[in-house]
């Protein structure tokens, strides 16, 4: 056995190194060796069997519990105590499903967000990142543990890279992919969210071969294939759904999708925004064992979560739509362990985990004091204490927009046929869920099809950002975008390959925005004018930004500010919530993998004007 002294960090890279570690924590427990720290909580919370224990002791050895029992019967030492007898303590929270790239910031800054939050791990759903630089994948999400985090971040590489077979750049996953991940580390949970549910069950789709590769990889190594069952809501595609081993859905919206599903044997992980319906019928039709729930963030800007909070304010969500605390604090700590097999390390206030906890001085209101991660206190109220690692990001990391041509207004010109003083020109608008597109007829000046602000319309693009030839797809849209003459706004954040899109009243306005997302490395630019307005650097995968949540949110700030000095175009399609507004749900504008439809993506050999229908391969003229 390794001696105390040399035993190896806690990273869980490998099974050779997790057992020394546990060997360890076997002779802690039973007295042999002196605990580092002994814990003692007025109360805590026994997620495995819903039991409030009064007067507790947690022996902390390294960055892991030991022991757990009543103050006063540990059998061993220990070389510090602490006393929390005022407090209640409750495991660390976890994300089942999150997308950190969301919040816009590197892990490191991520994790002095959301620990004095409670959040203390978090199953990445990583097709983000890994759709701008795949071969990295593994090694962005470890870097920051590696480099002395407190928050755990266990990778799902991405099922969805690319999103669709018409979509391409920056990584390619199949079965060898997938194989290798799994194998490389212990922190690889299994396989993010099968989006693309047309491939998986026609075999005459072509990406149907690679998705099933790497669902057959994750089989073999034990892991676990969660799912994405949007619009999935008749008995015969949830019973697809579920017999294609797709374990999850955090896409349901209502309480009788929700019981249907779960009736089926898929776990469920509800969002914040339609949690209150869903818990509420749910309660209605007496749903006692809360097992196969849990609670996703899925998306949750870095703005908001200093505004509304991270994981607490889902579970305080879920407190005041009626579910007693104790099950929706399991709704964040041991169901998403064990759905996501990861109960030997988190989920739990108990010996081999790490000694995440997080203590409350109101378990109602889920008011949180303190939060510690790895046996040490890491906040205290909204405060971090905890270590910010400085990180070098390398340039795979910070140098991801690879436009190496300067974009000139003509790329986004819309040519007529010769003669015409009107075509009819195909359009799409965000959350277009149909299966056609939209035909408008539109008017012709020298020789280019143009804008009609006066219908809502305007021109939308996306600008490969991989290739370093800045390929362009451009068509007209409804109702999104700028109405205010010789204006633009563009984004490397577009779900879900990630490429530049740029909407705007000109093309003079496009260019420019193009050419400034490029020298800045990414994120948001808003032009007006001949001049730039306002922008936001994301310059880690022009996803993310290496500074502080707040710093970032003062950035925000300013663009809005800016966007409020803009006509924006609107054309609701199902309800308020799901106007495109100005910037955020525009950033969702150009998914592929939802709703399986008509779509723009950059130019591909399969669809060179990058106008297709994902869900057959159907391609069409942009004016006619």
């Amino acid at each position: 056995m390794k001696p105390t002294a040399s035993l190896p960090d806690d990273l869980l890279v490998n099974a050779a190194d997790e057992v020394a570690i546990r060997q360890d924590l076997v002779l802690v427990a039973l007295g042999k060796r002196p605990a580092d720290l002994l814990l003692r909580v007025g109360c805590l919370l026994d997620v495995h069997t819903r039991t409030w224990l009064d007067d507790q002791e947690i022996a902390i050895r390294g960055r892991r519990i030991a022991w757990t029992g009543p103050a006063g019967t540990f059998p061993g030492t220990a070389e510090a105590r602490v006393d929390r007898s005022d407090l209640s303590a409750v495991p660390g929270f976890g994300e089942v499903h999150k997308h950190i790239e969301s919040s816009h910031l590197t892990p490191e800054y991520e994790a002095a967000l959301v620990l004095p939050r409670g959040n203390t791990w978090t199953c990445e759903a990583s097709h983000e990142f890994s759709n701008v630089d795949g071969p990295h994948n593994l090694e962005f999400w470890l870097t920051a543990r590696r480099h002395g985090s407190p928050m755990k971040i266990f990778p799902l590489p991405g099922s969805a890279v690319p999103p669709t077979a018409y979509e391409w750049g920056g990584g390619y996953y199949g079965y060898d992919e997938q194989a290798g991940f799994l194998k490389d580390s212990l922190m690889v949970a299994g396989l993010d969210e099968v989006m693309d549910w047309p491939a998986v069950w026609n075999p005459d789709n072509p990406s149907h071969r690679r998705l099933w590769g790497m669902i057959e990889a994750t089989f073999e190594k034990r892991g676990v294939v969660e799912g994405h069952g949007a619009g999935l809501r008749d008995l015969p595609s949830i019973n697809a759904f579920a017999a294609a081993g797709l374990a999850s859905d955090h896409e349901g919206w209502t309480a009788e999708e929700v019981w249907d599903k779960l009736r089926h044997g898929i776990f469920i992980e509800i969002r914040p925004h339609s949690m209150p319906e869903i818990i509420a019928g749910l309660l209605q039709r007496g749903l006692s064992d809360w097992s196969q729930v849990a609670f996703a963030t899925d998306d949750r800007s870095a703005s908001d979560t200093l505004r509304m909070g991270a994981t607490d304010h889902n579970v305080r969500l879920a407190i005041q739509s009626g579910l007693p605390p104790d099950i929706a604090i399991q709704c964040v700590t041991i169901n998403p362990s064990r759905h996501m097999r990861l109960t030997p390390w988190v989920g739990s206030i108990a010996p081999g985990r790490f000694a995440d906890i997080v203590m409350l001085d109101d378990v109602a209101k889920v008011s949180i004091a303190e939060v510690w991660a790895d046996g040490k206190p890491v906040s205290t109220g909204q405060d971090y204490l905890g270590p910010l690692p400085p990180i070098g990001w390398p340039n795979w990391a910070s140098q991801t927009v690879k436009i190496q041509r300067r974009i000139e207004p003509k790329d986004f010109a819309i040519a007529a046929e010769p003669g015409r003083a009107t075509m009819q020109a195909a359009l799409l608008r965000p959350f277009h869920w149909h299966d056609d597109f939209i035909t408008m007829e539109l008017p012709v000046e020298s020789g280019e099809v143009q804008r009609d602000a006066s219908r809502n319309v305007t021109k939308f693009s996306i600008v490969d950002r991989f290739s370093g030839d800045g390929r362009i797809s451009r068509m007209f849209w409804l109702g999104c975008g700028p109405k205010t003459p010789d204006t633009a706004v563009g984004c490397t954040v577009a779900h879900d390959k990630h490429n530049l899109w740029v909407v705007g009243s000109s093309d003079e306005a496009m260019a420019m925005v193009a050419n400034r997302v490029a020298e800045i490395g990414g994120g948001w630019v808003l032009v007006s004018g001949g001049k730039v307005l306002a922008e936001v650097r994301y310059e880690i995968g022009g996803l993310m930004t290496q500074r502080s949540a707040e710093d970032l949110d003062a950035e925000m700030q300013r663009l809005y500010a800016a966007a409020d000095r803009i006509e924006w175009l609107y054309e609701p399609t199902f309800s308020p919530r799901w106007y495109p507004g100005f910037p955020e749900r525009l950033q969702f504008a150009t998914l592929t993998c939802a709703p399986w439809r008509w779509v723009l993506v950059a130019p591909c050999e399969a669809a060179p004007h990058g106008f297709v229908n994902v869900a057959t391969g159907q391609t069409h003229p942009i004016v006619w």
